[in-house]
Formats: C-alpha cells, structure tokens, sequence
C-alpha cells in the first residue's frame, strides 16, 4: 500500500525522535538508522489509516526491533576484535535527541552508554523510555508488552544498576575544554606526576580498536597505570605517524555531553578520546579508535564552521 505524502511526512517528523531512541538502545549510529529504516519500512507496509496513535506505533515497532539487535548484538560482540566501546557523537549531533532535563542528559552521556552494556536488553529499554523519553510506565507497558506492574520493577533495577557507578560531575561546554586542556598538558608533559594529580586512585583506560586498529582488549587499571599509559600514548613518534597516515591533531571538544580529545589527520577523525569526571577528578579515559564507529565524527568534524588551531599535533 503506497503512503500519502501526508503518512511520509508524518513518519520524517518522528525520525529524530527514533534516531535518538535507537541510538540510546544500540550504541551505533549506523545500527540506529537501520533500526530507523527498517521502522519506516513496516510503517510502509502498514495500514496507516487504521493507526490510531503512530507515534506510539512506531516507538512500539522501533523499539522491539532494538531488542531484537540487542539480543543477537551478544551474540556477536563474544566474537568482537578487542573492548566493545559505544560510538561517540559530536556536540551538535541531533542524535543525542533531548538534553533539556539532567536525566536526559545523563542519559546519553558516553559513561552512561557503557554502563547500559550490562544491563538486559528490556532492561535497557525501559531505563532509555522512562529516563531519556519520560515514557509513562503505562506507556512502556503497551510498547514492550509487559505489565506496568513489571516495567516499574524493571526501571528501578535499571537505574540501581546504572546508579553503581560512579557519581559522575556535569560540567558545561566551557568546563569541559578547561579539563581537556589540562589533561593534555599534563598527558604530553613527559611525566606521570601531572597526570597523577587529575586522575583517582582507581582510574581505568580502555580503547577499542575493532580489531582494524591496535588497542589493548585489557583495561589499564590504577592511576599508576594509566598515567604511564597515557605518557607513551601522546608522545609523538615517526611509528605512530606512519601507521595513521600522517600527524594528528589533538582538539578539545564534546561528545555525548562530556569533555572529549579528539584526533584528526587530514580531516579524518581517527579518535574521540571520552574523560568520565567525577568531583574526585577523572575517573575513567575511554578512546574509541575503530575507523567504523567513526565516520559519523568525521562528518560531523567536517560540517564545522570553526577552523580552531589544535592544541597539539602528535
């Protein structure tokens, strides 16, 4: 049955909204606009003049999709090259969606993200409609086909589990250039010492490279650790140049509402370094580096109206 322009018009109207949910629940821009299309696709299929609330149809069919991905996501991530990180998105991605409440927010943060991985899928999408969406627990029930008995039972074992975590500081856009900037400064310093007095007693570093690009699977562990780690990291060599094509510049910038290092050789994003901050100082330093989790950055680096001078170049 064809769609009116009316139905597609409809049905683009709700795409940020979607966009925002799937990425919440995958982890992926890339898996939430196939989560997204193939959304609109039933939606094509569909009856559109017999749904009386579309809106409410296309979260049900978007988000039991997601479930669906989650489940054999598992599957697939036991046979993942290495640490499976969530990708980052740019400050300015609309696929962040909403950022007006500070459960919003923290709802997309990249620490958060990470934290969402332990959870069961339905776990994760009750916490992701309730949190990031203020979804009613009525609401909830009819799109995942529970009661609402259980999906408050569920949230609340959801948000327990993202609670664990460490309290995490929110900090503005400006706040959180001060902090890339003195972490830089202490990270290219040469010496541990600097880094020692931003990161907490039990900081941890982990990468993912996908196997596409080296990144140890094994977290380092420990400000010591870390802080050694992250010394060889930025200090600039010949090797490092050759194997990623060239110098990369070093930025200061957001993603997922947090500070972020970005790195950039010939307009090509090749990292988005994520510093988890809590009141004790950095808690956790989280380096997406798979050239696939990536491209979006890029485009996203790419549209930038600001030229900005890097902070370094490695």
């Amino acid at each position: 049955m064809a769609l009116l322009m009316s139905d597609v018009d409809r049905f683009e109207a709700a795409r940020p909204r979607l966009e925002a949910i799937a990425y919440r629940l995958l982890g992926s821009s890339g898996e939430a606009e196939d989560a997204v299309q193939e959304t609109f696709l039933r939606w094509q299929a569909a009856d559109v003049g017999r749904i009386e609330v579309p809106e409410a149809w296309l979260t049900k069919v978007l988000t039991n999709y997601c479930l669906n991905q989650l489940t054999s996501a598992r599957a697939r991530r036991e046979t993942y090259v290495g640490r499976w990180l969530p990708e980052p998105l740019l400050a300015g991605d609309p696929m962040l969606g909403p950022a007006d409440t500070a459960e919003q927010r923290e709802s997309v943060s990249y620490a958060v993200l990470v934290l969402l991985e332990r959870l069961s899928p339905g776990e994760r999408a009750v916490y992701v409609l309730r949190e990031a969406f203020a979804y009613a627990h009525r609401e909830i029930a009819e799109i995942l086909d529970i009661t609402e008995a259980a999906s408050q039972q569920i949230y609340h074992r959801a948000k327990k589990h993202v609670a664990d975590g460490k309290a995490r500081t929110e900090i503005d856009e400006a706040a959180a250039r001060r902090v890339v900037e003195e972490f830089l400064a202490a990270a290219t310093s040469g010496r541990t010492e600097p880094l020692l007095r931003l990161l907490t007693e039990d900081a941890v570093s982990v990468g993912d490279g996908g196997g596409k690009v080296p990144a140890r699977a094994k977290a380092f562990e420990g400000a010591l650790a870390v802080a050694k780690f992250l010394r060889g990291l930025f200090k600039p060599s010949a090797a490092k140049r050759a194997h990623i094509g060239g110098a990369a510049e070093i930025h200061a910038a957001t993603a997922n509402g947090g500070p972020a290092i970005v790195a950039v050789v010939d307009g090509r994003v090749v990292g988005v370094t994520c510093l988890e901050v809590t009141e004790e100082g950095i808690v956790a330093v989280r380096s997406q580096v798979n050239p696939d989790k990536l491209v979006r950055a890029t485009e996203r680096w790419a549209a930038r109206e600001d030229g900005e001078t890097p902070l370094y170049v490695l």
